[in-house]
């Protein structure tokens, strides 16, 4: 998942698109354990994926917090 990708969610996507991502790292984790792993790389990807919504999130609400401030 690219960051430009990232940054067209909205807050609730962001939210879902995270839980989603750690149930998949999840289950590669448990398919890893189990010897049923095929490409450990994923695992990898998503806990970058994981870090970039992160990211995003921390972003956008320090930037409310800013806005907030501001005003």
């Amino acid at each position: 998942m690219k960051t430009t990708e990232i940054r067209e969610f909205s807050d609730a996507e962001l939210a879902d698109k995270l839980k989603a991502m750690r149930a998949e790292l999840f289950n590669l984790r448990f398919q890893l354990a189990t010897g049923q792993l095929d490409n450990t790389g994923r695992i990898a990807a998503v806990k970058k994926d994981i870090a970039r919504l992160h990211t995003e999130i921390r972003a956008r609400e320090i930037a409310a917090s800013r806005d907030a401030a501001v005003s």
